[in-house]
């Protein structure tokens, strides 16, 4: 995307950004996915700065998880932000990784935070894969995203026909918890609904922001 022909043929100043999830830690912080984003595709597209919506680092993750939503309730109530049959924010387009332990965002496997269903964005403190302090959105809000891209690669186990197992390694390719630190959902004018075209060309930037 920050090359020829996207760089110069998309209408950046009609993209707004987001995050799915992000860690509670300033965002010059090495694990901070703002930084990751900014430094490989933020700083590099003239997206206008009003229309990137990052956490505010300044607060403890409940603080920072309000005022994220706060956001997207104006955003929406304002119609930046397009809704979905049952009220809640639909965004064009998602794209997500998938943790080796099965996670999406910041949504991990039996936390309590997999049935909230109320809140559009919240915060835990306990994360199992560090920091342990993060805000990320909730399931309802994740599925009722008009496109959703999800990148999951990992190594993998297959058996062989004499009943050994064997295990098959894809090289040189980066495990989805490498690429889950990119999750900016993408949300844009409803005139410019993305295609398949979009989506297949927004994933190889995940892999070279990996």
């Amino acid at each position: 995307m920050v090359d020829s022909p996207y760089a110069e043929t998309i209408d950046w100043s009609k993209w707004h950004v987001f995050w799915v999830d992000e860690r509670v830690v300033p965002k010059d912080n090495l694990e901070s996915n703002y930084k990751l984003a900014n430094d490989g595709f933020l700083s590099k597209v003239p997206i206008p700065p009003l229309n990137v919506y990052s956490i505010d680092d300044s607060l403890p993750p409940d603080g920072a998880a309000d005022v994220y939503e706060t956001t997207l309730r104006r955003l929406v109530t304002s119609n930046v932000i397009a809704t979905s049959t049952n009220g809640l924010p639909k965004f064009d387009l998602m794209l997500l990784g998938m943790g080796p332990d099965g996670h999406v965002a910041s949504l991990f496997p039996g936390h309590p935070l997999l049935n909230e269903d109320q809140k559009w964005n919240s915060f835990l403190n306990d994360s199992p894969k560090q920091p342990p302090e993060r805000i990320t959105f909730t399931f309802p809000v994740i599925n009722a995203s008009s496109n959703v891209a999800m990148v999951v690669t990992r190594e993998f186990t297959t058996s062989s026909k004499d009943g050994r197992r064997g295990r098959a390694l894809e090289q040189n390719v980066p495990y989805s918890s490498d690429l889950l630190a990119l999750q900016p959902s993408i949300q844009r004018s409803q005139e410019q609904t993305p295609t398949s075209k979009d989506l297949l060309a927004l994933q190889p930037s995940i892999q070279r922001l990996a």
